[in-house]
């Protein structure tokens, strides 16, 4: 089964939110992008990246800009609210037989609440469901290898600066 684009969609129709599996969950709320949001999108972006490139001493405001302008795909990313707040976004979309999640970054104020793997367990549920694995890359040394392991993820390669992950879908037990 192939994910509707726009990302919307991509998430169960009758709900804007993802299953409130936890308190944290009944407060997030989706809202989608236009190509007029790229600026914000930068900004949520580089405050979340800021740190982990620093530590690499890869950090370039020019770089970002340019990623971030390669990898935009509006028609499936979303902002990420928590209480009414812009406080994150991912991209998701479909890529030949798998999806892609493309970026998923949360202001640094909104970390280690629960609100990433809020989103990334919603992302899952509609994978395992589509019957498709998950691919992303996370940047080498950062703790996002820490998440993405947590939740099911296994490395497949690496480079000078990103680890490429990928999650298969489970079946649920019957």
């Amino acid at each position: 089964m192939i994910l509707p684009a726009p990302c919307v969609p991509c998430f169960n129709p009758d709900l804007s939110r993802p299953k409130p599996d936890s308190i944290l969950a009944l407060a997030l709320q989706f809202e989608s992008v236009t190509t007029g949001d790229f600026e914000s999108l930068l900004a949520i972006r580089t405050a979340a990246m800021r740190p982990s490139l620093e530590h690499l001493g890869r950090f370039d405001p020019a770089r970002s800009r340019e990623r971030l302008q390669r990898l935009f795909f509006p028609d499936h990313t979303q902002f990420i609210l928590h209480d009414q707040q812009r406080v994150g976004f991912f991209t998701f979309r479909p890529v030949d037989e798998h999806l892609r999640l493309e970026h998923l970054y949360v202001l640094p104020a909104h970390q280690s609440i629960g609100v990433g793997s809020t989103v990334l367990r919603s992302l899952i549920t509609q994978a395992d469901t589509a019957n498709r694995a998950i691919e992303l890359c996370a940047l080498i040394q950062s703790a996002s290898n820490q998440f993405y392991q947590r939740h099911g993820f296994v490395a497949q390669s690496e480079d000078d600066w990103n680890v490429n992950y990928r999650r298969e879908p489970t079946r649920p037990q019957t």
